[in-house]
């Protein structure tokens, strides 16, 4: 074969290797893009809690937001025909108001980061709750706890459930509009400002107090701000006189037991999600354990005070049943991680029996309470705070009191000078008819029930 021939041949042959070759080293490349991605890329080890965290907090929210339905239901039914339509939009307005002072105020304010005003005390001020970019990306992300968005709507709703136990107590007398505008006052500053000192990593924090979920940062604090309201506002016309009680019944029962219901449910929110953490078999496996506890406790709550009523009065009490259900969740609240069910047990109870004896004792020096808010709310709290070192290490009995009697005073104190600038500048009190004719007509000029109206 010739020279000329050959290379010809040999030409020829590159030429239809040309294509084989760039494909082997497209894939090549390809491979190595790959590798680098992946390489890059984090592992669901690395996401996984994030995601989780995030998701709990979702979860555990629209939970708790529930609770504001429940709220809505219970206080509906324990007050007369006459006052619903104004308890239902007292309720609405507040879930309202705290979404809209958490973002402008009480976030930043409750968790100041390293941003305290007064170090330990106050958080940051005027501070409006910014959230991540759309899309973010993990790389920006922190990794180690949940996203913003998520934190801020979890804990909005604690926020605007201390604000529904102040409701309940004042019912049926107390005027609308200076109502919302100590709404404005407790979502925006009171509540975040108290809650700063254990949550934000504030004073209380720092000594030592522990109030998991918060009996005494939501619970308590509301029931001591309902108080200082009930003192300056008086009881409702015809309560209280010649030394006796008079009974003024609920107009609707079947509601009231619906909002215990819906309240029993959201409450697995309220602790479980307090957990702030799934990222791990430890941390989800703790969550179904609180939920165990929390159901535990409500359901001890309740069978206490159908027996006590039983013993007491004669014939069980529903209204004191769905309290004691109510008391044995607040109770359960400071501590729902720790204590077998056994143990949950108990605590559930004696909150139970704590519904039911103080509701007397605060009928004795006339403070009026329509829904049962400051024994279910306040004493109880007290009490799931205080027991808490029988199964919690490293906490102790005088540690919990400190904590519990500061936020007290300071709930009380400032809500009470709340209250009486309110009343001296704009009244707080609806007018003597307005209260015997209904508050759904004075506030409102509209019935929940319009077809029961006379004539």
């Amino acid at each position: 074969m010739n020279t000329t021939l050959q290379k010809a041949l040999m030409a020829g042959a590159a030429l239809a290797l040309l294509p084989i070759v760039a494909m082997a080293q497209d894939t090549t490349a390809a491979e190595a893009v790959t590798e680098v991605a992946e390489a890059a890329a984090p592992t669901f080890d690395e996401i996984g809690p994030y995601i989780m965290t995030t998701l709990l907090f979702l979860i555990g929210g629209f939970l708790v937001m529930w609770m504001a339905a429940g709220f809505a239901m219970l206080e509906a039914g324990l007050v007369r025909s006459k006052n619903v339509t104004t308890q239902l939009t007292k309720n609405i307005a507040l879930f309202a108001i705290a979404g809209i002072m958490y973002w402008l105020v009480g976030f930043n304010l409750m968790y100041p980061g390293d941003g305290w005003t007064i170090a330990g005390y106050v958080g940051t001020l005027f501070s409006p709750t910014v959230l991540e970019p759309v899309g973010l990306d993990a790389a920006s992300a922190s990794l180690d706890y949940a996203s913003v968005a998520s934190d801020f709507f979890f804990q909005l709703m604690f926020c605007a459930t201390t604000a529904s136990i102040v409701s309940g107590t004042l019912a049926e007398r107390i005027k609308l509009w200076p109502f919302l505008i100590f709404t404005v006052v407790l979502t925006g500053f009171l509540y975040p400002i108290e809650a700063s000192w254990q949550w934000g990593g504030g004073w209380l924090s720092e000594m030592g107090f522990y109030d998991f979920a918060g009996s005494t940062l939501v619970h308590a604090a509301g029931g001591f701000a309902a108080l200082a309201g009930a003192l300056v506002l008086g009881p409702r016309i015809g309560r209280y006189k010649d030394g006796k009680t008079f009974p003024m019944p609920g107009s609707n029962l079947a509601l009231a037991t619906l909002g215990t219901f819906i309240l029993w449910l959201g409450w697995f929110g309220f602790n479980g999600g307090s957990q702030l953490a799934a990222g791990n078999v430890g941390d989800i496996t703790d969550v179904g354990r609180i939920f165990a506890n929390t159901n535990m406790a409500a359901s001890a709550g309740a069978v206490a005070a159908m027996i006590l009523t039983q013993l007491m009065y004669g014939k069980v009490d529903l209204t004191m049943v769905l309290n004691g259900a109510l008391a044995g969740l607040v109770s359960i609240t400071a501590g729902p991680l720790d204590p077998s069910l056994f143990g949950a047990l108990l605590i559930g109870a004696v909150g139970g029996i704590i519904a039911v004896l103080v509701v007397p004792m605060l009928d004795k020096l006339k403070i009026d309470d329509v829904v049962g808010a400051i024994p279910v709310h306040l004493v109880a709290g007290f009490w799931g705070t205080m027991v808490v070192p029988f199964n919690s290490p490293d906490t102790s009995f005088v540690t919990q009191f400190v904590g519990f009697a500061a936020i007290g005073i300071f709930m009380f104190v400032v809500s009470l000078v709340v209250w009486l600038i309110l009343k001296a500048v704009m009244g707080i009190r609806v007018s003597e008819e307005a209260e015997i004719n209904g508050l759904d007509m004075s506030e409102m000029g509209m019935e929940a029930y319009p077809e029961f109206a006379k004539g």
